[in-house]
């Protein structure tokens, strides 16, 4: 499979609305989850690690997870999560990990993915009885965020209505939604849910 974000890596950390969106969903993730040392988390779609960053003080390790060398690298390359975070560059869907964990954590990498049950079943498989999840995503759009034709974007946000019933449906109860941030582009304004739910 292609890297679709090899070429992106590159500028990913100068984009002030990825500082922005990673600096609310990681305030919110604090706001909202309680952490401790003993923690181990999953950031799944880790990118280059802007979502870790907030979390790694507060917890004992990160398996970072994507599919993308690219940007796994340039999160790898980063002396403040050097020693507690781990990255491993696969599908965890198709090849799951042996490990189960405390919190999975995710910003922005739900619409990549097709199979969105898929997805939430796997994040139940890899997590601890009563661990959580805090899963953040674009609220449903009209379309219009991405640019016309963008490879691997597979949803335009989702409802929150049915992304609830997606995780009953799939082991998950205790479920809460948040607005962590409102992003401005294009005089157009897209918010930001913070889903958190826990495994039955």
């Amino acid at each position: 499979m292609s890297d679709l974000f090899n070429e992106k890596a590159k500028d990913w950390d100068a984009s002030e609305m990825k500082i922005l969106i990673s600096s609310a969903v990681g305030a919110s993730i604090l706001k909202h989850v309680p952490l401790h040392p003993q923690m181990d988390v999953m950031d799944f779609g880790a990118g280059t690690g802007l979502i870790c960053s907030h979390i790694v003080p507060l917890v004992h390790k990160i398996v970072a997870v994507d599919i993308s060398t690219a940007m796994l690298k340039k999160l790898t390359s980063k002396p403040e999560l050097q020693g507690k975070v781990e990255a491993i560059c696969q599908d965890i869907i198709d090849i799951p990990i042996n490990a189960q964990f405390d919190l999975i954590m995710s910003a922005m990498a739900l619409h990549h993915v097709k199979d969105t049950q898929k997805l939430i079943n796997t994040f139940c498989e890899h997590l601890k009885p009563g661990a959580k999840v805090a899963l953040a995503d674009l609220d449903k759009e009209d379309g219009s965020f991405h640019p016309k034709g963008t490879e691997g974007v597979f949803h335009p946000g989702f409802e929150r209505d049915e992304l609830q019933i997606l995780l009953k449906n799939n082991g998950f109860n205790n479920v809460q939604f948040f607005t962590a941030h409102t992003i401005n582009k294009k005089e157009k304004q897209y918010p930001v849910f913070l889903v958190i739910a826990t495994k039955c």
